[in-house]
């Protein structure tokens, strides 16, 4: 088990769902966590829980790519060891793609989406290397 550090960071994130006049719902998630005090961002989502859902994902993107900068990896960099040999390291990579989609059914708008190459060619991949213990896994893939 991962020792927690004594000198973590510590801090908040709040969130507020307020329903709108014309049926939608207002998201407004705030961070103490942020270098900009008093940062508050709104998204707006078809339910509270679409509202919810869009603004955690909008929080995770920014953090995932705060990580990802602050570690200032070079690209092409091959760490060689003694014997000649590249060094595999460990990365999380995680794919991020949306769409919006006019189609008949859930399913079409599913299949239609998964038919597409433009899904990896067009997603925001942020690639955060790990130590070979951390205790991560990948999100396991909906029963579609």
């Amino acid at each position: 088990m991962t020792e927690i550090n004594p000198d973590r960071t510590a801090g908040t994130i709040a969130i507020d769902v307020c329903a709108q006049s014309n049926g939608q719902y207002l998201c407004q998630i705030s961070s103490s966590l942020s270098d900009r005090p008093d940062d508050t961002m709104n998204f707006y989502g078809q339910t509270k829980e679409h509202a919810i859902a869009i603004a955690l994902e909008n929080l995770a993107s920014r953090y995932r790519q705060q990580a990802e900068q602050a570690q200032n990896i070079d690209w092409d960099a091959v760490e060689i060891s003694d014997s000649g040999e590249p060094i595999e390291k460990r990365y999380h990579v995680i794919l991020h793609y949306e769409r919006i989609a006019k189609e008949e059914s859930k399913f079409e708008a599913m299949h239609n989406t998964m038919m597409g190459n433009t899904v990896v060619e067009n997603a925001k991949i942020s690639i955060i290397e790990i130590e070979p213990d951390i205790e991560i896994g990948p999100l396991e893939r909906s029963g579609y």
